[in-house]
């Protein structure tokens, strides 16, 4: 399928601005643009359009003679509020869904790409496959609102491309990190909180919450960004879920101590059983990424780590 034109929604984003600004390299023949809510980006060779998502006029008037449209906008946050505010990322993402699926279709949008996640999947031993997901078993507690918003937006990709007019790509991808990232404390997810606590630590001292054996599977956002590609370039069939991550599991205290031994700073590592964690395992079977589409990761964890250090050194500030 020839691309003349790319709309990614997000694109202020982590994921949106990443893929924004790997798509400007690799699309050259490609007229590529870039939707935000309130910070506008500043990309060179990306036009930016401010769109509320939650409006179908906004979305309508941008999408004419669009051939891709890759839906990276969502209300994110990291375990904290999950734990305190489970409900903020059902609502607003579920509509804003509903919309960009809706107008898709409508204005013929050839190929439409949507991020899932692995909320859905319960805690295992063993790499997930797409197939292993049970709706019939109940959700961890914690994800049951973002974790069947998710299920919802994947049902409304199957149920589009079913109608015959758009190709659906859904990605169940594992914890991503890497530049642009969130590193506050208050809404970043555990990789940015991570190195943000290893860094500005000036007492030589951190904190990890709860015992820190849960397991992580984490992904390097040149992966991600990299099957996104290869999803416009070889996906055949109407419909395709994926899964896509590193397919491996690290505990919360391994991950910490890599990133302290890699930036090379003596602190002690301590665990406060007082808070509370999300103790959810979960890591990801991602042959059929790799059958379907020739997918595969290639950043290796200690390469993602010194990336994302390096990146944020320089643009902590």
């Amino acid at each position: 399928m020839k691309v003349n034109k790319i709309i990614i929604f997000g694109a202020s984003g982590f994921i949106g601005k990443n893929i924004a600004l790997s798509f400007k390299k690799k699309f050259k023949n490609t007229k590529i643009i870039g939707t935000y809510f309130k910070n506008k980006p500043n990309i060179n060779g990306i036009h930016f359009v401010k769109c509320d998502l939650r409006n179908k006029k906004s979305v309508d008037k941008i999408l004419k003679n669009t051939d891709v449209i890759i839906q990276a906008a969502a209300i994110t946050s990291g375990s904290k509020e999950i734990i305190t505010k489970p409900y903020i990322h059902v609502s607003q993402n579920a509509v804003m869904n509903s919309i960009v699926t809706q107008s898709a279709y409508e204005n013929y949008i050839k190929h439409v790409i949507l991020f899932s996640c692995t909320l859905m999947y319960k805690s295992s031993k063993k790499a997930l496959r797409e197939v292993d997901f049970n709706a019939n078993k109940e959700m961890y507690p914690n994800y049951f609102g973002g974790g069947w918003m998710k299920v919802f937006v994947e049902k409304l990709g199957e149920f589009y491309s079913r109608l015959n007019r758009n190709k659906y790509t859904l990605i169940r991808h594992s914890n991503i990190y890497g530049p642009y990232d969130k590193f506050d404390l208050e809404k970043s997810h555990v990789f940015g909180a991570s190195i943000n606590k290893v860094v500005n630590s000036s007492d030589n001292k951190l904190t990890i919450w709860g015992k820190g054996a849960e397991g992580r599977d984490l992904l390097y956002i040149d992966d991600l960004v990299r099957f996104v590609e290869l999803a416009i370039k070889n996906q055949k069939n109407k419909f395709g879920l994926y899964n896509v991550g590193y397919g491996k599991l690290i505990s919360i205290n391994s991950l910490v101590k890599k990133i302290v031994k890699i930036y090379g700073k003596k602190i002690s590592i301590y665990n406060d059983l007082s808070k509370k964690s999300l103790k959810n395992s979960v890591f990801l079977n991602c042959n059929k990424a790799y059958k379907e589409l020739r997918w595969k990761k290639k950043v290796s964890l200690d390469q993602g780590i010194k990336k994302t250090l390096k990146w944020y050194l320089e643009n902590k500030k």
